[in-house]
C-alpha cells in the first residue's frame, strides 16, 4: 500500500523524482537537511539537488570534505540531535570509510538506548558502472548494509520507487540506506504530483510470466525486462519481481512466483558470494523447495575487482543477453536468434 496525498501523475527521471522528493520533505520539516559532496555543484548529484541550495540557504544545504568518515559521524550526531539529514556519498565505494559510524552508532543507537532515542538519518549511495571507472569506483555494496540490524535498506529501479522510498526514508524514525544505480537517473517513468510514501517491504512484480521466475534489483530490472521481451517473441513468458526494500525483504511475493512457474533464477547487480541473491536463494529454498522443478540460479558481478576498459567492464556485469542465454540453458531450449538488443542509456559520466 502507498501513502498518498497525490492524484494526478507525471512523465519525469529518476534523478527529477528525489528532486521532488527533498524539495518536498525540505519545504514540508526545516530539520531536514541536505549534505555531501556536490550537492551544491551545478550537476546537482545527477540533478536530485538542484537550486536546494539557492532555495533554503547553505546551513541546510552544504557541501562536505572528502572525510567520509568524520562527515558520516558529523551526520549520525545532527540525527541523534533531532536533525534529519539526508547524506549523500557520489561512490558507495567510499562509505566503506564510514563503516564504524554506520554499523557501530547508527545502526545499533536505538538498540542500545532501549527504543528511547532514534537515529533519522537517510544515507544515499550511488553504484555502479559507466565509462570505465575501475576497482575502487564500481561497487555495488547492498549486502553489507542488509547484514547488519538497525538499517533499513532500499534499492529504487522507477521513478516513483525514487521519490516515494525517499520521502519514506526521510521521515522514519530508523536509518535508511538508499542505494541507487547512475544508470537509472535519466530513466522516466509515471510519478504521482504532491507528497506520497512507500511502505518498507515491498517486492513488486514488474512482468506477469509462467514459464520461470526472476528476481532481479536496481538496474538489473532494467536488463532483465529487456531479456524478458526478446523471450517474448520467441514464446517464453517470464515474471519478474523486483525486491526494491530489501532490508526488511518481503519474499512472499517471490515464493508465490516460484511456487506457480517452478523454477527462479536471481540477478544482482553485486557479486554472488554472501551477497543478496544469497539471501534470497536461502529463503526461497526453505519456503519453496517442493515447487522447484530445476535448481536455483544466480548472476551477479564476476568474483573480481571491476576492470576499467569499457570490453572488460561489459563482461564483468551480467546484461540481457547473458540472461538470454542463461534463461535458455534453465530452459532447455535452443533459440534461433540470440542476438538480444542491447540496452541504451543517456549517462555520460563522469561520475
Amino acid at each position: 500500500m502507498t501513502t498518498s496525498t497525490a492524484a494526478k501523475t507525471k512523465t519525469i527521471n529518476y534523478g527529477q523524482a528525489l528532486h521532488e522528493a527533498m524539495m518536498i520533505a525540505m519545504e514540508k520539516d526545516e530539520t531536514v537537511i541536505c549534505m555531501g559532496i556536490g550537492v551544491d555543484d551545478h550537476k546537482a548529484v545527477f540533478g536530485s539537488t538542484k537550486d536546494l541550495v539557492e532555495k533554503f540557504g547553505k546551513h541546510r544545504v552544504f557541501d562536505t570534505p572528502i572525510a567520509e568518515a568524520g562527515m558520516t559521524g558529523i551526520a549520525a550526531g545532527a540525527a541523534i540531535a533531532g536533525i534529519k539529514p539526508v547524506h549523500i556519498h557520489i561512490r558507495v565505494d567510499f562509505t566503506y570509510l564510514a563503516m564504524d559510524q554506520i554499523f557501530n552508532i547508527i545502526a545499533k543507537w536505538r538498540y542500545m538506548f532501549g527504543g528511547q532515542m532514534n537515529v533519522p538519518l537517510v544515507i544515499r549511495c550511488v553504484i555502479g558502472r559507466s565509462w570505465g571507472q575501475g576497482a575502487q569506483h564500481s561497487q555495488s555494496l547492498q549486502s553489507m548494509f542488509m547484514h547488519v540490524p538497525g538499517i533499513q535498506v532500499v534499492m529504487p529501479t522507477t521513478p516513483y520507487d525514487a521519490k516515494g522510498y525517499l520521502l519514506s526514508s526521510i521521515f522514519s524514525p530508523d536509518p535508511v540506506v538508499i542505494i541507487e544505480h547512475r544508470l537509472l537517473y535519466f530513466l522516466s517513468g509515471e510519478v504521482p504530483e504532491g507528497y506520497y510514501e512507500i511502505p518498507f517491504g515491498q517486492t513488486f512484480k514488474r512482468r506477469e510470466g509462467k514459464d520461470i521466475t526472476i528476481v532481479a534489483n536496481s538496474y538489473m530490472v532494467a536488463e532483465a525486462l529487456q531479456a524478458a521481451a526478446f523471450l517474448a517473441e520467441n514464446g517464453i513468458e517470464v515474471e519478474i519481481l523486483d525486491p526494491v526494500s530489501l532490508a526488511p525483504l518481503n519474499e512472499k511475493p517471490i515464493v508465490e512466483s516460484v511456487q506457480k512457474t517452478g523454477k527462479l533464477l536471481i540477478v544482482d547487480c553485486g557479486w554472488t558470494t554472501c551477497g543478496a541473491s544469497a539471501e534470497i536463494a536461502a529463503r526461497v529454498g526453505t519456503q519453496a523447495f517442493q515447487s522447484l522443478k530445476a535448481p536455483i540460479e544466480r548472476m551477479g558481478t564476476e568474483p573480481t575487482p571491476c576492470p576499467v576498459t569499457k570490453p572488460l567492464e561489459h563482461a564483468f556485469y551480467p546484461d540481457a543477453p547473458k540472461i538470454v542465454q542463461k534463461i535458455c540453458q534453465m530452459l532447455g531450449k535452443t533459440l534461433p536468434n540470440t542476438e538480444v538488443p542491447m540496452l541504451q542509456t543517456k549517462f555520460k559520466g563522469p561520475f
